[in-house]
């Protein structure tokens, strides 16, 4: 089985840094990993249109690339897209829309084995074995190689609903979550402040979120623009970051250096082209 390089380092305590992309071209992948920055991408299914293919593909470029992949789903695919993700290469899965106890349970059953054989907390489980990539497709599905990958599958969560907020200590307590992330645009919609995600009651929710998630010997995740959104997070014990979107990357991108060409091309700015001198008779090409 292949090594869970986020799982690595959560055990280890060290920090980590991953990115997003919603494009399914698996070459996105290998530019993430060429940079030598990260530790993991995740695939941010939950926005994104994609196929069974697609999952196998980009499992594949995570293996290229020498990286962890990350699958963000939503609520009413966890455990068909947890257990497909898993198959095609992922070892870690974002479950977004958590509302209470039930759902974070259901999250952590979603990717672990229905076996006896599982060690400890961890051993509650829905998955099967499966002939799929994870296991060589049929070299160590069955063994206790892939009871013990499924053991090692980092499951995160998001805090984005005011009734997980409510019950947060007890949703935090349930065994086999690793890691916390707060959501503050769902968050801020759920209360009725939608789009302020400034307030003083969403910045709250977010810091006793990260502050419980330690207390607990949870990983606090944030997910930010760009690295200058960091240092308050720091601040506060955080050390697991998500940085940037390919879409936002490019829109950016486009529409910074977009503005910027048609103001270096404005008639105020550049001046007509002389039109060529025509002599009598004669063509000027």
């Amino acid at each position: 089985m292949r090594r869970n390089i986020l799982r690595e380092k959560l055990t280890a305590g060290l920090p980590t840094v991953g990115t997003h992309v919603l494009s399914t071209w698996p070459t996105i992948i290998e530019l993430a990993g060429q940079s030598g920055s990260y530790d993991y991408v995740e695939f941010t299914g939950e926005y994104s249109p994609f196929t069974m293919h697609d999952l196998d593909n980009l499992g594949r470029a995570f293996e290229v690339a020498g990286l962890g992949g990350m699958l963000k789903i939503e609520q009413t695919q966890y455990t068909h897209q947890a257990m497909r993700a898993i198959g095609s290469g992922f070892q870690s899965v974002l479950f977004a829309d958590i509302r209470s106890v039930e759902d974070a349970k259901a999250a952590v059953d979603a990717v672990r084995a229905e076996t006896t054989m599982s060690s400890g907390a961890r051993g509650r489980g829905r998955m099967g074995v499966g002939m799929r990539r994870d296991v060589g497709t049929i070299r160590e599905g069955g063994k206790q190689s892939y009871v013990d990958a499924l053991d090692d599958v980092v499951i995160a969560i998001m805090i984005e609903k005011k009734s997980c907020l409510d019950d947060l200590d007890a949703i935090l307590s349930v065994p086999g979550i690793d890691m916390v992330q707060f959501g503050p645009s769902d968050y801020s919609m759920s209360i009725g402040k939608t789009g302020q995600t400034t307030d003083p009651e969403v910045v709250a929710a977010e810091r006793k979120t990260i502050k419980l998630a330690l207390a607990k010997g949870l990983h606090p995740r944030v997910e930010i623009g760009d690295a200058s959104q960091a240092a308050r997070y720091i601040e506060m014990g955080v050390k697991h970051f998500c940085v940037g979107w390919d879409v936002s990357i490019l829109a950016n991108y486009w529409s910074a250096q977009g503005s910027t060409m048609r103001d270096m091309l404005s008639n105020d700015s550049v001046a007509p082209a002389s039109s060529p001198v025509k002599a009598p008779g004669i063509k000027p090409y």
